[in-house]
């Protein structure tokens, strides 16, 4: 019989506030489910403390930890590389640490692809996205590194949306453009993916949804929300009421958490038990 030990692997959180993030909630629990000796923990870190956190973690031998608002660009300082797709997307959701040293990764982007192809190939369409904030920058550059042919970005601030599409057509294989989000912006037939990179229908404003001409939107377009509570919202439903292919948010959420895990233990954890762990959550 193995000798048994009593020192589990660690891994956590970094942000404010942290009191609303179900990520340990779903972490732990996947942890269970497969047998791993290892933990996330939850922390409140303001700007001020960040440094000392990331310090902290590499003393007390982390594998990494997950950096939340406010600190995914700043935490870019006290990294020594970046994967490639963090590099271009210039933020950081997702650190490793490996042999002292501190590899920034950028989940978000890579879980929504996962979640995208679970319906369809990204190969080839055109995007619509609406947003241009971190969850849009890290949707879009992934979604263009996956294949799309073009990316478009709707955002009512021209800067943020022009910086946003420009970054697409010079680091990326796809063509990017900028689009103003004029009321009931319409949707041209030819998209593939519409997703809403936005905040808008986040619980509790779960009557509110993206100032879109619903209209335009055509069966069998993939309309996809970032939103994850509620999970089905109220663009998702209208979407598919129209006859679109419909993506919640949680499934973004769990991919993720998955690629993290997989990037700190090199192991794969269920999915399912995320998913389960994240809806009992959201329907309390």
């Amino acid at each position: 019989m193995p000798e048994p030990t009593f020192l589990s692997r660690l891994t956590g959180s970094f942000a404010t506030s942290a009191a609303q993030n179900p990520t340990v909630a779903i972490m732990e629990a996947a942890f269970v489910d497969a047998g791993l000796d290892c933990r996330y923990i939850n922390c409140e870190v303001g700007p001020d403390r960040l440094e000392a956190a990331v310090r902290g973690a590499v003393g007390m031998g982390w594998m990494g930890f997950n950096c939340s608002i406010p600190h995914k660009v700043a935490v870019l300082s006290y990294l020594d590389e970046l994967a490639p797709s963090a590099q271009i997307i210039g933020a950081v959701n997702t650190v490793v640490i490996s042999g002292g040293r501190l590899i920034g990764e950028n989940t978000d982007g890579q879980g929504f692809v996962a979640s995208l192809r679970t319906v369809a190939d990204p190969t080839g369409l055109d995007v619509v996205v609406l947003g241009a904030g971190g969850a849009a920058r890290a949707i879009a550059v992934e979604t263009a590194l996956a294949g799309a042919r073009s990316i478009t970005i709707v955002n009512r601030t021209a800067e943020r949306g022009e910086a946003l599409a420009r970054l697409i057509g010079e680091r990326t294989p796809a063509t990017g453009t900028y689009a103003p989000w004029t009321p009931r912006f319409g949707i041209d037939p030819s998209t593939g993916v519409v997703i809403n990179a936005t905040s808008i229908g986040f619980h509790p404003d779960t009557g509110s949804t993206p100032d879109v001409d619903m209209t335009t939107l055509q069966p069998g377009m993939v309309v996809a929300d970032v939103v994850a509570n509620p999970p089905r919202t109220r663009f998702l439903q209208e979407a598919d009421d129209r006859g679109c292919v419909t993506l919640e948010g949680l499934g973004m959420l769990v991919n993720q958490a998955l690629i993290a895990v997989r990037l700190w233990t090199g192991e794969d954890v269920s999915g399912d038990v995320m998913r389960a762990v994240l809806e009992d959550l959201f329907s309390a």
